[in-house]
């Protein structure tokens, strides 16, 4: 009996990357024939099923979908996946061996939670931060709890669980794929190659407590996650930054009809003050913050967007 569907959603990955997420992954303590795995090949230029082995296990499947992007990604593995629990794994995160196993036993034990993820998330770097970006760097998916830490508070970003490592009970994953349909801004939910989306992760957290349970993250989830030097770059993280502003504002206007707040001149001028204080790179992403709430008030405006009122306003 599969209890676990062990989704990796992928785009033109790097061998190496992925052969060390694999690897990983032939090391869960699970038994192969309770979990099985998807390899979701979001139309990478070269078909990964030339040449990525998935023989040593009996249960993994190549999966190709061509419509670029991670939600659409996520959609087909959902649609694609037969377990109780579906845990989402990137193509840059390093499980550790007991991580099926821990995921497969906390809804026994923790019945108020709904989505959980994980509460360990250290960093592989390929080159060393500047020290400038440091404080910036909880943007790449970081974190490190001690304890079992959740909320049914969907304002509390501490206890969301990040995309990477994902746990999502199959009926929260039917109600996700029910929902983004009915959003109709699919495009600017996650990544969609270059463009620097997100939010697709929390929308998960929010429709757990959309069914009056939480959602948290546990310190024995633990992965290591692979940084290339790329994305401790100051341009990358600026254009998250944006990205990250723009999506959230949109998806809690079309999920809880909060209007974007706009940039009003007290705000610019306190984030000149924070700018002067801790350096050129952080008002950068002071103003690309600015920017992407700026950008998406006229996104919303210009689609003449209304929430669908599905959810409960927080």
């Amino acid at each position: 009996m599969i209890s676990i569907s062990a989704i990796i959603c992928t785009h033109n990955p790097r061998p190496d990357y992925l052969r060390r997420v694999l690897d990983a992954l032939k090391a869960q303590t699970l038994p192969q024939e309770q979990w099985e795995l998807l390899l979701i090949d979001n139309a990478s230029k070269e078909p990964l099923a030339k040449g990525c082995d998935l023989s040593w296990h009996p249960q993994a499947r190549h999966i190709r979908d061509d419509e670029l992007g991670l939600t659409p990604a996520r959609l087909r593995g959902i649609a694609e996946a037969e377990g109780g629990l579906l845990v989402f794994i990137d193509d840059d995160n390093i499980l550790t061996p007991d991580y099926l196993e821990y995921a497969a036993a906390i809804p026994g034990s923790y019945s108020h939670i709904g989505v959980f993820g994980a509460g360990t998330l250290e960093p592989e770097f390929e080159e060393e931060p500047d020290p400038a970006v440091r404080p910036w760097l909880h943007m790449l998916a970081l974190r490190s709890v001690s304890r079992p830490t959740w909320t049914n508070n969907v304002a509390d970003y501490f206890c969301a669980p990040h995309g990477a490592g994902l746990c999502v009970p199959r009926r929260f994953a039917a109600r996700y794929s029910q929902f983004v349909r009915e959003l109709r801004t699919s495009e600017v939910l996650d990544r969609d190659g270059e463009n620097l989306f997100c939010g697709g992760d929390d929308l998960f957290s929010w429709l757990s407590v959309g069914s009056d349970v939480g959602f948290g993250i546990f310190p024995g989830l633990r992965i290591t996650h692979l940084i290339p030097a790329g994305r401790v770059r100051q341009d990358y993280l600026v254009r998250l930054v944006h990205g990250h502003t723009f999506s959230h504002a949109v998806l809690r206007y079309m999920v809880y009809g909060t209007k974007p707040r706009p940039a009003t001149a007290l705000r610019r001028l306190r984030t000149i003050a924070h700018g002067l204080k801790n350096g050129w790179f952080s008002m950068r992403c002071s103003w690309a913050a600015s920017r992407g709430t700026g950008d998406a008030t006229q996104f919303i405006s210009e689609r003449r967007l209304q929430p669908p009122n599905i959810l409960t306003s927080p």
